[in-house]
């Protein structure tokens, strides 16, 4: 059983990088990705503790993009050979990018009624401050109930509170990742195009010819019907398969590692050697 999607408390999930590598050793996963928001601390920090624990560890990450308009992840890969110099400085130039809008959205919020500071939110996201952070703090002052009501009421994309952050273009991410030997793949694709497969199958063709490489086939909100497509997609365009939970511990409680949401998650082993290859 492998996992290539997973978060730590490096970016926005709850797990430090120690628990989640015990976590994947509980529940059997022979390998797993740490596939953090904009950082590899994370993974770098897990990285002596897999090779303790016997765990195969591959490097990842999850970038912010903009294409046609609409914001969609790209998830980036380096299953062979280890992220370069380069990569990790235009990291810290998104990081940047990402507390510019932080400070933007502790103004908006303030605006609303909201009594918040960023140094307390801060103190909750570590090394790296993103949106499940600031449901953290508005939960604990009474201003929502739980976690998805903090979204639902000032963090989603149509909630009053959101702020938009600066996303770099999808093509720009794809190209610093095949310039750093990864290989980059769509994550959960059916948060892309809303479902509309014609519209969404116009996408993958278009973001082939600019260099996508793999489509996130498995994943916890994959219906049946959503991996056949997918699976088709990859296929049809000539592109590798990737799969994952996207778990982050308790901001996404229904979601278990290596089984995704009640158990509707299993990735073919035979995923992982096949991603190894298109890095090769």
């Amino acid at each position: 059983m492998i996992d290539l999607h997973s978060h730590t408390d490096r970016s926005d999930g709850t797990f430090t990088p120690e628990e989640l590598v015990a976590e994947a050793v509980r529940v059997g996963l022979s390998a797993l990705a740490i596939t953090d928001h904009d950082t590899f601390a994370g993974y770098d920090a897990a990285v002596p503790l897999a090779a303790d624990a016997g765990l195969e560890l591959i490097c990842g990450i999850e970038l912010s993009t903009r294409y046609m308009g609409n914001s969609i992840h790209l998830l980036g890969y380096f299953p062979v050979t280890p992220p370069s110099d380069e990569l990790r400085a235009w990291l810290e130039f998104l990081q940047a990018n990402r507390r510019e809008r932080n400070v933007r959205l502790i103004d908006k919020l303030r605006t609303l009624g909201v009594d918040i500071t960023l140094a307390e939110v801060e103190k909750k996201g570590r090394t790296l401050t993103a949106r499940p952070h600031f449901a953290r703090v508005l939960v604990e002052k009474g201003y929502a109930k739980d976690l998805e009501d903090a979204f639902t009421l000032y963090l989603d994309e149509s909630a009053k509170g959101y702020v938009q952050r600066q996303e770099v273009p999808i093509e720009e991410a794809l190209e610093r990742i095949a310039q750093s030997g990864g290989v980059s793949s769509l994550a959960h694709p059916v948060r892309v195009a809303k479902n509309n497969w014609a519209k969404l199958a116009e996408y993958i063709g278009d973001l082939a010819g600019y260099g996508l490489r793999a489509v996130e086939v498995y994943h916890s909100d994959h219906s049946p019907e959503n991996v056949s497509c997918y699976k088709t997609l990859a296929e049809q365009n000539g592109l590798g398969m990737t799969g994952g939970s996207d778990f982050h511990g308790g901001n996404k409680p229904n979601i278990n590692l290596g089984t995704g949401m009640r158990n509707n998650l299993a990735v073919p082993d035979e995923v992982l050697e096949k991603l190894k290859a298109l890095a090769g």
